[in-house]
C-alpha cells in the first residue's frame, strides 16, 4: 500500500510542480490526456482482459459499477442544479462520480487487504465493470453533453464503436483463444504501465487549488456521492443478498468504494465539461480515499 500511495502522490505532484516551473505552456494536459485514451489505456485493455478468468458467482462485481453510474445521472441532475450548477459540470459530477478509479488504486489496495482472492473479485469488478462502462455509457454521455446540437443515434454509435478503449476490448476478447507472441506481451505491458503515471502527472498539470474554496459544495456533493453513499448503499444491498462469498462482498464493496476514476477525469477534460471540477474531483477524491474505503471495509468486515 506504501508503494502505490508512494507512486500516486509522486504522479501528482510532479504534474503540479511541473505547471508551476512554467516549463509547460497552457493546453499541455491534452496531449498527455490523448495519449492516455488512445495508446496506454487500450493497451492495458489487450493485456488485462485476453487472460480474465470469469466465473458466474463474480456477476455481481461486474453489475455494481453499472449501477451506481446509472444512478449518477438522476441523483447529481436532481441535486446540482440547486447549487447553481451548469449543465457541464453536473456531466463533469455523473462522470467522475460515477466512476470508480478501481484500476489505479482499487486492485493494489484489493490485494494489499484482501490477498489474491479479493484481487480476482476486484479485477473483474474493474473490467467488466467500470471500464466497459467508462467505454460506452460513459463515453455516450460525455460526446453528447459537449455537442452543441443533437447528435444522430449513429454517430453516438461510432464514436463509441471506434473509441481505441472500446476497439481495444473486442480484440483482447476475440483473440482469447490465441496467446500474444512473448514480444506483444512485452510491449503492451510497457505501454499499459504508462498509464497510471501519465494520467496522474495530467492530473497535477490541470490541478489548481488556488480556487477550490467556490468549488466546496459541487466538490463535497460528488465526494459525498463516490465515498459515502455509493459505498454504504452498495454494502447494504450485498449483504442483503443470500450466499454470497465473503471475500466477494468485501472485494465489491472495496472498488465501490474507490475514488473518482482518473481517466473519467480525463475524458471530461476532452470533452470540455467542467475539467477544473473533474480534476478537483480526482486530486481531492483520491487521498481522502486512502482513508474512507479502508474504514468502509473494516465496517463491513
Amino acid at each position: 500500500m506504501s508503494g502505490v500511495i508512494g507512486l500516486l502522490a509522486t504522479c501528482l505532484v510532479l504534474g503540479v510542480l511541473a505547471r508551476r516551473s512554467g516549463k509547460f505552456p497552457a493546453g499541455s494536459a491534452g496531449p498527455f490526456n490523448t495519449f492516455v485514451l488512445y495508446v496506454a489505456l487500450p493497451a492495458l485493455v489487450l493485456r488485462v482482459m485476453h487472460r480474465l478468468e470469469f466465473v458466474p458467482e463474480l456477476a455481481v462485481a461486474a453489475v455494481v459499477p453499472w449501477l451506481y453510474y446509472l444512478a449518477a445521472g438522476p441523483f447529481f441532475r436532481l441535486l446540482g442544479p440547486r447549487l447553481g450548477l451548469s449543465k457541464q459540470s453536473v456531466m463533469a459530477l455523473v462522470l467522475t462520480g460515477g466512476l470508480g478509479n478501481t484500476a489505479f488504486v482499487g486492485l493494489p489496495m484489493a490485494e494489499a487487504l484482501l490477498g489474491q482472492g479479493g484481487l480476482a473479485v476486484a479485477v473483474v469488478a474493474d473490467q467488466l465493470g467500470s471500464f466497459l462502462v467508462l467505454s460506452t455509457l460513459a463515453t455516450l454521455a460525455a460526446t453528447r453533453a459537449s455537442s452543441e446540437e443533437a447528435l444522430p443515434w449513429r454517430v453516438l454509435a461510432r464514436k463509441v464503436v471506434t473509441f481505441p478503449p472500446f476497439v481495444a476490448l473486442v480484440l483482447s476478447l476475440a483473440l482469447r483463444p490465441w496467446g500474444y507472441p512473448e514480444w506483444v506481451e512485452t510491449v503492451l505491458e510497457r505501454l499499459g504501465a504508462l498509464l497510471t503515471p501519465l494520467a496522474l502527472f495530467s492530473v497535477g498539470l490541470q490541478l489548481r487549488l488556488k480556487g477550490v474554496r467556490s468549488r466546496l459544495p459541487a466538490l463535497a456533493l460528488g465526494l459525498s456521492y463516490k465515498l459515502l453513499l455509493v459505498p454504504g448503499l452498495v454494502a447494504l444491498g450485498l449483504l442483503a443478498m443470500p450466499g454470497l462469498a465473503p471475500v466477494v462482498v468485501h472485494a465489491t464493496v472495496l472498488q465501490a468504494a474507490m475514488a473518482p476514476m482518473v481517466s473519467a477525469a480525463i475524458l471530461a477534460a476532452e470533452h470540455d465539461l467542467d475539467p477544473d471540477l473533474a480534476v478537483l474531483m480526482v486530486g481531492v477524491g483520491i487521498p481522502l480515499s486512502f482513508a474512507t474505503a479502508p474504514v468502509i471495509l473494516w465496517l463491513v468486515r
